[in-house]
């Protein structure tokens, strides 16, 4: 999800959104791109390999079972040792700190898929949210206000300060047992590794893959994307119940994460392992209103409002009760869609045709009705808006 920069203040941080691509900062993760080459003099040994295949999927596991169910979503518990074991694992990946990563996570899910969100292929594109974000000046600093449960902690903040320890220590360990072709396969090949598909989950789970769940932005299940994350890719399950310690629900839907997670359970390790409730795992569960909220713009946005207000116009225009309906939506203020609720307009869609294109939009959910509720009122508040100014 990230990369090995400093996470100290950053100068730049009010520049403004555009244009603040952090250039110098980047070099730093381009030169270990860059160092993967260095196998064309160091050679590729089979321990080489070995190594890198394993410190991939461990340090995966760091990710996974660290940064983000245990540091992001606290979906286990765990002792203050074996938590820093998982900080010490996690940052081994070279994704900066557990507090940096944990509070840009969150930030995400209060924003998935918003003009807010850190890194949506539907607002700013799929590279910039593959990577490009990260090297954006905002995003330098660790928000220690949304991880507050953590930063309490003095060695937590210790990692924080020294973000690229654990890495380092890594990357010597790898040089100690396979040499130079230990370093660079070893731990520069598994590390790039590790960063894209991490950062597949920010920009393909958003894009390509089902899903099962309405969860008000563009997450989705990717079986392919699980695979390589060790259960990640079932991103749409975790939007959907993002407390889960299990992001697989279905039988068939592998999630060594949770595997391991559940094993070390039964030897206490960790423990108060947080499930999906059965209605969730059923797809029953009622939504809540910012994901219906969500839902309903994106229903709305399938409908031209600027097209439909235009021939509304036109057709008032040789109505005669033009002037009351406007003089009532001028009088409503900010409630048009209480007057146009009871007026009977053309080209004004129907609750009928909004409820069609839901269904058809959206998979199954008890709040489909909600949410056509709302957008119906989205629409009508939108026009009448219009509507106003056009009398005006």
């Amino acid at each position: 999800m990230s990369f090995p920069i400093s996470s100290q203040p950053s100068p730049h941080q009010d520049q403004p959104d555009h244009d603040d691509i952090v250039y110098p900062q980047a070099i730093p993760f381009v030169l270990v791109h860059v160092a993967c080459f260095a196998a064309i003099w160091t050679g590729v040994t089979w321990e080489a390999v070995t190594l890198g295949v394993a410190l991939y999927w461990l340090r995966m596991f760091g990710i996974t079972a660290g940064y983000h169910r245990y540091f992001s979503h606290r979906s286990y518990a765990t002792s203050r040792v074996f938590q820093f074991v998982l900080a010490c694992l996690a940052q081994s990946s070279a994704q900066k700190s557990v507090l940096w990563w944990a509070a840009k996570h969150r930030h995400h899910h209060l924003f998935s898929d918003t003009e807010h969100d850190a890194h949506s292929p539907r607002q700013s594109g799929f590279l910039f949210a593959h990577l490009g974000w990260i090297f954006a000046r905002k995003h330098d600093t660790a928000d220690l206000v949304k991880v507050g449960d953590f930063t309490t902690y003095p060695e937590v903040m210790w990692l924080h300060k020294y973000e690229l320890a654990p890495a380092a220590v890594l990357a010597l360990i790898t040089f100690l047992i396979g040499g130079w072709s230990g370093l660079v396969v070893g731990f520069f090949w598994s590390t790039v590794a590790v960063y894209h598909a991490t950062f597949c989950i920010n920009s393909l789970a958003h894009v390509h893959g089902s899903k099962r769940y309405v969860t008000g932005d563009d997450s989705r299940n990717n079986w392919l994307l699980a695979f390589f994350t060790m259960g990640e890719g079932w991103h749409n399950n975790h939007h959907a119940y993002q407390a889960s310690v299990r992001q697989g629900f279905r039988w068939w839907e592998i999630d060594p994460t949770f595997y391991i997670i559940k094993a070390l359970s039964w030897i206490g390790i960790v423990w108060d392992l947080k499930s999906p409730t059965e209605a969730v795992l059923k797809n029953e569960q009622k939504l809540g209103s910012r994901v219906i909220d969500r839902a309903a713009g994106d229903l709305v946005a399938t409908f031209n409002i600027e097209s439909i207000s235009a021939r509304l116009v036109h057709a008032l225009e040789t109505t005669p009760s033009l002037a009351d309906v406007q003089a009532k939506l001028a009088a409503a203020q900010h409630r048009a869609h209480e007057v146009l609720t009871h007026v009977h307009l053309p080209h004004l869609p129907t609750r009928e045709e909004i409820a069609a294109r839901a269904s058809s939009m959206f998979v199954k959910t008890r709040s489909l009705d909600d949410i056509v509720e709302r957008a119906h009122r989205m629409i009508l508040e939108a026009v009448g808006r219009r509507l106003t100014l056009a009398g005006t």
